[in-house]
């Protein structure tokens, strides 16, 4: 499947809008033929933050209202379901893709903030110990 609306847009820039409160969400839409019925998804869409989560299914929603009804019996099941689910904004999916997201990321967690005493991270100071005085020593394996 296919994420829409995400075009340009880096990993650190994805999760800053989730983070203000963009959504992955996802439609259904079902299409029924006299006795077989066709229960899809949608791609993915991301709504950008303030707004609506509605206006991107209005086309899926439509879909049901006039193609939906007619498979027996599973149309009008299927239907009902599925226009519930559009008028309130869709299924959410935001923590699943922002996983993958992550995961499929070279630069995600790669900050180099470490709090290792005697150094200056983020301008705070410390007090670097004279040559009487010993600094805290750390083993890092290489």
């Amino acid at each position: 499947m296919n994420i829409k609306n995400i075009e340009g847009l880096s990993g650190d820039q994805i999760r800053s809008l989730v983070a203000q409160g963009g959504k992955f969400v996802m439609y259904k839409y079902c299409i029924s033929v006299v006795v077989m019925t066709f229960n899809n998804a949608s791609d993915f869409h991301f709504i950008h933050p303030g707004k609506s989560r509605i206006t991107p299914g209005l086309g899926h929603l439509f879909t049901n209202l006039f193609l939906g009804w007619w498979g027996i019996p599973w149309g009008p099941v299927y239907t009902i379901g599925n226009i519930a689910t559009i008028l309130k904004g869709g299924k959410d999916y935001t923590a699943e893709i922002l996983s993958h997201i992550n995961q499929n990321d070279p630069t995600y967690g790669t900050g180099t903030g470490y709090n290792i005493p005697g150094q200056n991270n983020g301008g705070s100071t410390y007090n670097i110990p004279n040559n009487n005085e010993t600094a805290n020593t750390y083993n890092i394996p290489q």
